[in-house]
């Protein structure tokens, strides 16, 4: 199931504010997995009214790899900030790309070398 098509990608203004810069001015793919698809297609809230159990920078995320049944755990943080010893992914990586604004129980598909992979977000926790 490719929720992308049905659920929007979900984004806060200061969190737009800080990733805009990667917004990539001659990407016409809405279907891009990229942070610049996903971001050209965003729908930016005010902090106050994004809902909280979307992913956001920060977020504490633990996903269901749906192919490995593998269950994954890191928070999504700026590229400055990442840390695989500390289970900390960057924005800039296919995981974070594909995660941001989507919610609890939905699905995504990232782009990694071998094809596509999908995964269910399991939980999502933001520290405000």
């Amino acid at each position: 199931m490719n929720t992308r098509a049905k659920n929007p990608v979900i984004v806060t203004e200061e969190d737009y504010q800080l990733l805009k810069g990667y917004i990539n001015p001659d990407l016409d793919r809405e279907d891009e997995l990229t942070l610049s698809g996903e971001l050209k297609r965003a729908v930016i809230v005010s902090n106050d009214a994004f809902p909280s159990h979307n992913v956001r920078l920060n977020s504490r995320v633990s996903v269901l790899n749906l192919e490995t049944n593998k269950v994954i755990e890191f928070t999504l943080v700026m590229p400055a900030h990442a840390d695989m010893q500390k289970n900390k992914v960057s924005i800039l990586t296919p995981m974070g790309a594909a995660l941001i604004g989507f919610r609890k129980g939905e699905e995504v598909q990232l782009k990694v070398p071998g094809g596509l992979k999908r995964f269910r977000i399991l939980d999502v926790c933001n520290n405000k």
